[in-house]
């Protein structure tokens, strides 16, 4: 009698099967000797081939005043409400972007761990380290002190064509989808070179990658978040959700508002 091969089913542990289904423990057929697909990272190709949050193409900025306190970001994407997905920040702690494959439940826990005192760095460590898409997230984050950490992707989709970050004092930029590298160095160039308060300089910031080019697909959203000390929440939160000129409606709301994170500069009137 012919006998056949057994086929066995492996059981995948549930922290790589939790990325796709939560509820769910996924098992996959090996048979025959057949060998899965496995990316450079060891991984199954499966758990690398969708992202679990949406993907967002964008430029932000995460920035901190250590004498007062005060700390904020700001963004802007082709992906709609980006400004609720990808900043998060807390006063007197600091602020953290995702982005790219973004995962928005590791906002409050990057600032946790932070609060805690972990270093930016040990941060991005900790929420890499079990990833299974690590190499398409894009992360910055920077602490009270202005100690700030930039993750790029190894990996990025097709449509990324060119991404990166630069940091300077008390600040960082990053982005994907960018029309090319001066998106970036022109966000850093102005919030270094404006004058006024730190809602003022990232608004100048945000307005600079705009004209710089930005996100290469189009310009839908964008949004601003500051924190404070002795304010519960946020601030100041700014959000343009959905418009064909995003930053600059940003800007434009920023310019007739009466706030006290506004300073004396420019970059308070509209553009």
């Amino acid at each position: 009698m012919e006998r056949f091969p057994k086929c066995v089913v492996r059981r995948l542990p549930l922290a790589v099967s939790v990325c796709l289904i939560a509820s769910f423990t996924l098992t996959t057929p090996s048979c025959c000797g057949d060998k899965e697909p496995r990316t450079s990272s060891g991984l199954p190709a499966w758990a690398e081939a969708h992202p679990t949050e949406g993907v967002s193409g964008t430029f932000s900025i995460v920035a901190v005043d250590p004498d007062t306190g005060v700390c904020g970001a700001a963004v802007a994407s082709k992906y709609p409400a980006v400004g609720k997905v990808v900043p998060y920040v807390r006063a007197g702690v600091g602020a953290f972007c995702t982005q790219h494959w973004h995962n928005p439940p590791w906002g409050e826990h990057a600032l946790d761990l932070l609060a805690k005192g972990d270093l930016p760095e040990q941060v991005l460590v900790e929420l890499l380290r079990d990833d299974p898409q690590r190499d398409k997230r894009q992360l910055a984050i920077i602490d009270v002190s202005g100690r700030a950490a930039n993750r790029n992707p190894a990996n990025a989709d097709p449509s990324g064509i060119w991404w990166g970050a630069a940091s300077g004092r008390y600040y960082a930029c990053q982005g994907n989808t960018l029309v090319g590298s001066e998106v970036v160095f022109a966000m850093a160039r102005a919030y270094e070179q404006t004058q006024g308060s730190l809602a003022d300089r990232l608004m100048a910031a945000l307005v600079a990658g705009d004209k710089a080019g930005g996100d290469h697909r189009g310009r839908l959203a964008a949004g601003m978040r500051i924190a404070k000390k002795g304010v519960e929440g946020y601030w100041l939160e700014l959000y343009v959700d959905k418009s064909g000129d995003a930053v600059t409606e940003l800007a434009n709301k920023y310019a007739t508002l009466q706030h006290e994170a506004k300073g004396a500069s420019p970059a308070g009137r509209q553009p």
